[in-house]
């Protein structure tokens, strides 16, 4: 890549002749492996910014000791608020592409030039490194993790975004999508998230293949099962709060169908027989009851953001 002299990188403009490449890395405890992280990335861009997200190590010492702009939380907020303090960042330096990949080492540097080439060359918005795209690559991921991965992945393609890596974290964004792209969530959950809204506003995600390193790796700080869940819980909230109609009013209109057969049902024998079966009268009731509780919560989420989004439109 042909790197860009520091007056040129500096300028916010658009008509630098080479886009402004920065290197965006997540860091909790990290000083075991960010300072060859860094070193791999300089050669392939022109900025790097390290999020030190509530470090009790050196991590940020280190990123800032190796010409690293460092964003410092004075707690640790989560992935998603570190992917969020980057973007900003990236935007307030003018960044053409950002890509983050982790602190840990995981990620090969060298794979930068062939994750940003599909934004250089005009036909993606944000490009996701995508780790079961190459044969025998799963072989390399934990059984444990990977089955996690997958179960998420399929999630995300069901809410109509078709990946294969929905939690990689080795990705790439062109300046349209930087542009657009925030995220709320604060944990785990902002990998996804990033995905559906970058769906909602039109953005063009490919994948390509890359390698990826677990061993030796510090383990994660978060368990498993639990990293499951929060990623699981906040990529279904974003998809209530982004479609509330659907995820609220279909299943409410499910339960009112099914409310309304079991009350034909027990109005039939009670007309036959006279009386009246409690059990399915129970049912037609509480169906109604969660049918009409769904339709109302999906429509007057609805309002509600439709009000938002309109005032700060």
């Amino acid at each position: 890549m042909t790197v860009q002299t520091a007056e040129q990188a500096s300028s916010p403009t658009i008509d630098r002749p080479f886009p402004m490449v920065v290197v965006g890395i997540p860091a909790f405890n990290a000083e075991r492996n960010i300072a060859k992280v860094i070193v791999n990335a300089k050669d392939q861009c022109h900025r790097i910014v390290v999020c030190d997200d509530g470090s009790s190590d050196d991590t940020g010492k280190i990123a800032q000791a190796l010409g690293c702009k460092v964003v410092t939380h004075n707690r640790n907020r989560g992935y998603g608020s570190a992917i969020r303090s980057i973007i900003d960042t990236a935007n307030s330096q003018g960044a053409d592409i950002l890509v983050t990949l982790d602190g840990d080492g995981q990620h090969d540097a060298k794979e930068i030039q062939a994750l940003i080439e599909p934004i250089t060359q005009g036909e993606a918005d944000v490009v996701i490194g995508t780790r079961f795209a190459s044969q025998g690559s799963e072989n390399s991921i934990p059984k444990l993790r990977q089955m996690g991965i997958k179960s998420i992945t399929k999630l995300v393609d069901s809410l109509g975004v078709s990946v294969t890596d929905a939690q990689s974290g080795f990705r790439a964004y062109g300046r349209k999508a930087l542009s657009c792209i925030r995220p709320g969530e604060q944990g785990m959950g902002a990998s996804t998230e990033i995905l559906l809204e970058a769906k909602d506003n039109g953005l063009r995600i490919i994948e390509i293949p890359t390698s990826v390193r677990y061993d030796g790796r510090s383990k994660s700080t978060l368990n498993p099962l639990y990293h499951f869940s929060d990623v699981v819980a906040s990529t279904l909230k974003v998809a209530a709060i982004r479609h509330p109609l659907l995820f609220f009013g279909a299943p409410g209109a499910l339960f009112l169908l099914v409310s309304l057969a079991f009350g034909i049902w027990a109005l039939n024998i009670f007309y036959e027989t006279g009386k009246l079966v409690t059990n399915l009268t129970l049912i037609s009731v509480g169906t109604a009851i969660i049918g009409a509780i769904s339709m109302i919560a999906g429509l007057l989420l609805y309002t509600l953001i439709t009000v938002l989004r309109e005032h700060t439109a």
